[in-house]
């Protein structure tokens, strides 16, 4: 673990620093103590060009002009809808019918480049990323990225595009969670997404760690310049707490992969406001689609949802959350618990719209059966709301056959309750109730 920065240069677990079976490579300035749990020094050493540094790619060049990295992510899945119900029916009556798929797809691919240009300070991160169950829809593929001006590890200055820092799944740790590319019905009803802004990240502590970001909108993915207000009004902050050991995990991945031997926690909180437009929307199959539902999985700016001739063109949107997490020896506990408020309605007809409050939790356990090896994990998620209440249960594996976290093969069941979220990329269609199955391969070096 990291004990203590020495230097100006920010010590980024995963970015500028990491750890293998006996030694510790740095990068980039950082600086610091690192320490095991037996108490003893590791080795630490510096990367080379053209060598592969686990969960961070490979080096493809390194002179005092700039460095490269490149990694690749990407899965298939094989996924199972059909013991669905067919249809169902949303908050205002109004009988839908479910689209039941099985199928095989290679779901995602991911190829970032990433490192520094002429001052390590100067860092870019730039990738193309493919949904390709998605083929045809907007935003199919992307290509984006964002550039960071570092100063110390008290402060970076980033612009481009970047995820919401709007729940904990939105701080930066993916692909890291214990499913494949799925994040539970309340984290992805309530959060953010990602979007085009300016941010300020860095360390108020050792142990605090925060982030702030003024962006154009909750989701860019698929929405052009045209269609964004020139009010530049979408605020999100987070801060979370190290107490223990002042990390928790490569990334802060959720379970305990890195088997603590000491005792890891966290605390987070998280807040994030916007006046949405519904012109500024992604589409409702987006590569990330964050679209702004009620808790029956009705889009809120859909014409005539609230009655004949009430459509609503603007809302004012909040958002908070706060998250916990305990790791230890393989095991992990996290959980998150989420409040939403949507009010000053604006559009046709809008006065006689109530102000909206919902919220929601997600709570997951999981352990390595097998260090390094075998992970089983299980987890729920509710949403609560004036449109309906919806749960889910969730259980998996994550088998690690070369014993890194590079190479996982997942399978995981799950048994929904009226899905109020749903997209092709994501494993439930809006509305969905019953069970479903998938099976993931995955690589990411």
């Amino acid at each position: 673990m990291l004990l203590r920065s020495t230097g100006q240069a920010p010590c980024l677990l995963g970015k500028t620093w990491g750890y293998e079976q006996a030694s510790v490579w740095v990068s980039d300035g950082c600086s610091a103590e690192f320490g095991t749990a037996a108490g003893t020094a590791p080795e630490t050493t510096t990367p080379k060009p053209l060598s592969h540094i686990p969960n961070v790619g490979f080096l493809l060049v390194d002179n005092p002009k700039g460095q490269v990295y490149f990694r690749l992510f990407s899965y298939g899945r094989y996924l199972n809808q059909r013991n669905l119900d067919e249809k169902y029916v949303d908050a205002f009556g109004n009988t839908k019918e479910v689209q039941r798929r099985q199928d095989v797809q290679l779901n995602k691919f991911f190829a970032p480049f990433s490192g520094w240009f002429l001052t390590p300070k100067m860092r870019y991160y730039l990738y193309v990323w493919s949904s390709n169950p998605s083929q045809g829809d907007p935003a199919q593929v992307v290509g984006a990225g964002n550039l960071t001006w570092t100063f110390n590890r008290f402060v970076s200055v980033g612009t481009g595009i970047t995820s919401l820092p709007s729940v904990r799944s939105t701080e930066g740790q993916f692909p890291y969670w214990l499913g494949v590319d799925d994040r539970f019905i309340a984290d992805e009803f309530f959060r953010g997404s990602y979007t085009s802004g300016v941010w300020f990240k860095g360390e108020l502590h050792p142990k605090v760690k925060y982030m702030a970001m003024f962006a154009n909108n909750l989701s860019t993915l698929g929405v052009s310049a045209s269609q964004l207000d020139n009010r530049f009004d979408t605020q999100s902050y987070s801060v979370q707490w190290l107490p223990t050991t002042g990390e928790f995990g490569l990334w802060g991945t959720f379970g305990d992969y890195d088997y603590h031997e000491t005792v890891a926690t966290r605390l987070g909180v998280h807040y994030t406001h916007s006046l949405e437009e519904k012109q500024s929307q992604p589409g409702t199959e987006g590569i990330e689609n964050s679209q702004i539902r009620l808790t029956d999985g009705s889009v809120i700016f859909t014409p005539d949802l609230f009655g004949p001739g009430i459509t609503v063109n603007e809302v004012d949107y909040r958002m908070t959350s706060i998250d916990a997490g305990i790791k230890h020896k393989g095991m992990a506990v996290e959980g998150e618990v989420y409040w939403r408020w949507l009010s000053d309605f604006a559009g046709d007809n809008t006065g006689g719209i109530a102000n909206i409050t919902d919220s929601g939790y997600q709570l997951q356990v999981s352990a390595m059966a097998v260090p390094k090896l075998l992970q089983v994990y299980a987890g729920t998620s509710q949403v609560f709301g004036r449109y309906g209440d919806q749960w889910e249960f969730r259980a998996g594996q994550n088998f690690y056959p070369v014993r890194e976290r590079g190479v996982r093969l997942n399978g995981e069941f799950m048994y929904v309750d009226r899905s109020p979220v749903g997209y092709t990329a994501y494993p439930y269609p809006v509305g969905a109730r019953g069970p479903v199955f998938h099976i993931n391969f995955e690589i990411n070096f």
